[in-house]
């Protein structure tokens, strides 16, 4: 599976939180061989304000985040996925759309922490926990020898680091 680079799409619901933060980890880390995207299965229509000064903090570059419907990856002219990761249980159990490219898939469910309330204080340790956990899945995704894997290895891998 050797490529330039490889297009990934990180799922949730309301792609507020959890994807976005994917996204801007994906890209950060992903040094320009993987180019990440996010979008929710019902958007929010904005992207929380925790997941912006969570990104900030990891120094992530500021973007233009926008909360999106995953439609926007299932369209002809949409970039062709190699991977798509759901980061939340509720999105893992819908029925996606068909994506361009027949790519592999796996669940990194974590928990929402926009469904958490508590203090600034509080929401940003538990923004920042829910961005541990993405980096380290990320690394270690970033970490496989994907141009020497095979299909099937890649896709044992993919689901297993969901499963850390």
């Amino acid at each position: 599976m050797s490529k330039a680079y490889y297009n990934v799409l990180f799922i949730c619901t309301h792609n507020s939180a959890r994807s976005i933060m994917a996204e801007g980890i994906m890209n950060q880390l992903g040094g320009g061989r993987f180019i990440a995207y996010s979008a929710g299965s019902h958007p929010a229509g904005k992207v929380h304000p925790f997941a912006l000064r969570t990104l900030e903090v990891l120094r992530v570059p500021s973007r233009d985040y926008r909360s999106k419907d995953w439609n926007e990856f299932a369209q002809p002219n949409a970039p062709v996925l190699d991977f798509v990761f759901t980061v939340c249980d509720k999105a893992a159990g819908e029925v996606c759309p068909i994506w361009p490219g027949q790519p592999m898939t796996a669940h990194w469910g974590v928990a929402d922490p926009a469904a958490k309330e508590g203090t600034d204080e509080q929401l940003d340790r538990i923004f920042w926990d829910t961005a541990m956990i993405l980096r380290r899945r990320i690394e270690l995704m970033l970490a496989l020898p994907i141009d020497s894997l095979d299909s099937l290895a890649i896709q044992r891998e993919i689901e297993a680091i969901g499963k850390h």
